[in-house]
């Protein structure tokens, strides 16, 4: 828009400066919500009421609101107490300064009948557990503004620790101290149960009717329970569906109206098979399923097997970038390495993708959050449920009005998910984010949000920097080991060492304290905890990412050892031998065809899948991922990367070879620490039988016979056993090499790594 353009949409938009905001008795609560946010913007009533917002209750809107400008007035009719609510986010989120860009009648319902998130107040989540009642009510307000209809709290006992060290009063009082601020604003109640009991113990069952009756009597009110089948639980579906029958009793006693949902999480193919059989059954007290993170079916078999039965209802994982419901399929291991599971998140095109795959066919979602990380993903959901055309960018916009105050805010978090596109050492978008976080002036009434985007953007930054030393240092070392038969092994290990030293540049240094200065004021303003020493957090994959955010990206400490025997062996020959082959882990030296399949730009003969557009789970994709440890424990991260698929869905390599001869496959099976059986064909024949793996990481030698590889072609799968539950992980390889057999390669087990 040209500047004389903006001036004339200026011109016409109402001013707010000295506005009035009255309301009716139903309306009150979200007029008054938007008063007092104007109040924070500096914007008071003025004695004369120049302009008057005016709530009005007309039930016929349901959810919906209509705002309209009639001279001095600017009517705001609204369906319901929650849908005020609704009308002030609109309003909040369509100001400048003073001005309302309001251009003509305004007429808005949502698309999708549940729209919520889920606040854990629980030692494990990464903020809410620190917070005090006034700030869950806050917290509560802003997903109101969003367009929220569901609040969703975690029952006091979970997988997780009895209490927080860092709560300021117990879980069980914040809990129902935010229900009651969510009841307030004309937002529905709902309570996440997990049962983690033997229910074949007819004591447990009696123990979990008990704490269950006492828990919800406590509650001003309660729309919906949600009992997750499995993540966390782990009772076979039909003693499930036995105690939530018993459950109901004490539930519609205190509140007749309350649904109850059940999640097909954590089960097997035959746990699957009886939970899908159970809801057919349609017991009487079963209102939904809700589908979410540990489920081996897909949405669409889920559509396919429940049409006609039993409403369907998303919970979707936005909070976690790997290991994860929604990974980051192609994430960088500098960025998993450091960053970990629950980092600051914002993927637009993800979310997009994702709500498009899995939000046809059912009635809406509450989202599984961990804290404050994923609060752009959260927005970008509830946008959607209530218009599932909105783009990106304008939701983006209305966040930046209702929370930041500078519309340059609207190109951040697209500029953020590509700053994790491909290498960082080669991704200027980081950069140039940097530049424009740094360049955001927010209004003097901004909250935490606007410092949680920029302390994503300063690690992305500091993480390019540190990886592409990293790269030059880890280049440097292997390339004096090279040489090590022209210069002499003491003197090709001094060169090595040398490079590992190197000291960080100042500028690295700079960006890191700037992070820890940022980390200090989210613990400040939003108690979110980036650090376990610091502040508190559970352990590291809990978003304390402060903590990893110098950790050494270099194969410095897997090589010194290394280094060192290669130092001790007797002869020089054999000294510059070893270490020359340390500098060549692919081993070009001999041909080798290899595959670094966690490492993006390495893996030419991995076969990506359907890719996370088009497969927003990963259900027919390889994933990249990370094991469980870190280069300073001596992992290099060739074995501490890998490609991974999920389920029954094979991982796949292919690749184009000389005619004739045998050839020899190795590979570094490692990853997570803990793992499914694997087994290894070749050409659709089996070469390698279905085993454990021995150790993390274990080194296998297989040889392929050569008349498999008679047509110049190979095409390898690594196959893990079917029906397998939870999350379908496991099924993790690090590295391939094949290799062509010959006189000195004989290929017969006894391989020890490289």
């Amino acid at each position: 828009m040209s500047a004389a353009l903006t001036l004339l949409a200026l011109a016409a938009a109402p001013s707010l400066a000295g506005a009035c905001v009255v309301a009716d008795g139903p309306a009150r609560a979200g007029a008054d919500l938007l008063a007092r946010r104007l109040h924070e913007r500096g914007i008071h009533p003025a004695p004369t009421c120049p302009v008057t917002l005016r709530f009005e209750t007309m039930p016929a809107l349901g959810e919906g609101f209509a705002i309209g400008r009639h001279g001095r007035t600017i009517m705001v009719q609204v369906g319901q107490t929650r849908s005020a609510a609704y009308a002030a986010g609109w309003i909040l989120g369509h100001m400048q300064g003073t001005q309302l860009a309001l251009s003509g009648p305004v007429h808005s319902a949502p698309a999708m009948a549940v729209r919520g998130d889920q606040i854990g107040i629980r030692a494990k989540n990464n903020s809410f557990d620190a917070w005090t009642p006034a700030m869950l009510a806050r917290q509560v307000e802003d997903l109101a503004l969003m367009g929220a209809n569901r609040v969703q709290l975690v029952a006091p006992v979970s997988d997780d620790a009895a209490a927080s060290p860092l709560a300021p009063l117990p879980a069980r009082d914040a809990i129902l101290a935010t229900a009651r601020a969510a009841q307030a604003l004309g937002l529905q109640v709902a309570l996440y149960y997990p049962l983690l009991r033997d229910y074949a113990k007819p004591a447990d069952v009696a123990a979990e009717r008990a704490d269950f009756a006492a828990l919800i009597a406590d509650f001003p009110a309660l729309d919906a329970v949600y009992f997750p089948g499995g993540d966390p639980g782990h009772t076979a579906p039909a003693p499930l569906f036995a105690l939530l029958g018993q459950l109901a009793t004490p539930l519609h006693a205190r509140f007749p109206g309350a649904e109850m949902l059940v999640s097909s999480q954590g089960f097997d193919a035959a746990g699957f098979a009886a939970f899908v059989a159970q809801v057919r059954a349609r017991p009487p007290w079963l209102s939904a399923v809700f589908v979410g993170p540990q489920t081996r079916a897909s949405i669409a078999q889920h559509r396919a097997l429940f049409a006609g039965v039993v409403p369907l209802e998303l919970y979707p994982d936005t909070a976690h970038a790997m290991h994860a419901q929604l990974p980051l399929q192609r994430w960088h291991p500098a960025f998993a390495l450091t960053q970990g599971r629950e980092p600051v998140n914002p993927r637009p095109r993800a979310m997009a993708a994702a709500f498009a795959d899995q939000a046809p066919g059912t009635r809406g979602f509450v989202a599984y959050s961990e804290g404050v990380n994923d609060d752009w993903n959260l927005a970008q959901w509830l946008a959607l449920a209530w218009n599932q055309r909105a783009l990106p960018r304008a939701i983006a916009l209305a966040h930046a009005r209702r929370f930041i105050g500078d519309d340059r805010f609207a190109a951040l978090p697209l500029a953020l998910e590509q700053g994790w596109r491909g290498d960082p050492a080669r991704n200027r978008a980081i950069g140039r984010t940097l530049a424009a976080t740094t360049a955001l002036r927010p209004a003097r009434w901004a909250d935490w949000r606007i410092d949680l985007y920029r302390y994503r953007a300063v690690y992305d930054a500091l993480v390019a920097r540190r990886w592409a030393a990293a790269q030059a240092a880890d280049a440097l070392a292997r390339a004096a080991l090279a040489q090590a038969p022209r210069t002499g092994s003491t003197r090709a290990v001094a060169a090595a060492r040398r490079a590992f030293a190197r000291p960080e540049a100042p500028a690295t240094v700079a960006l890191y304290h700037r992070l820890e200065t940022l980390a200090a004021r989210l613990w400040d303003k939003a108690r979110m905890q980036l650090s376990v020493p610091r502040y508190g957090a559970s352990n590291w994959e809990r978003g304390a990412n402060l903590d990893r955010a110098m950790a050494d990206l270099t194969d410095r400490v897997a090589l010194a050892p290394r280094m060192a025997a290669a130092l001790a062996l007797p002869g020089e020959p054999a000294r510059a031998a070893a270490l020359a082959a340390l500098a060549d882990r692919a081993d070009r030296r001999h041909g080798a065809l290899y595959d670094d399949l966690g490492m993006p730009g390495a893996q030419p003969h991995l076969l990506r899948g359907a890719g996370e557009r088009a497969d927003p789970q990963g259900r027919a994709s390889s994933i990249i991922g990370v094991a469980d440890h870190l280069p300073a424990d001596g992992w290099p991260l060739a074995t501490l990367t890998y490609a991974e698929t999920l389920y029954e869905n094979p991982l796949r390599l292919s690749y184009r070879l000389p005619r004739g001869g045998a050839w020899c496959l190795r590979f570094t099976w490692a990853g997570e620490d803990y793992w499914r059986s694997m087994a290894v064909r070749a050409n659709g024949q089996e070469i390698l039988p279905p085993q454990n793996r021995a150790a993390n990481p274990a080194y296998i030698e297989v040889p392929i016979p050569a008349g498999l590889t008679g047509r110049g072609r190979l095409a390898l799968a690594f196959v893990a056993r079917a029906g397998a539950g939870g999350g379908g992980r496991g099924q993790q390889v690090a590295e391939t090499w094949l290799l062509r057999k010959t006189r000195a390669l004989r290929c017969d087990g006894q391989w020890t790594g490289p």
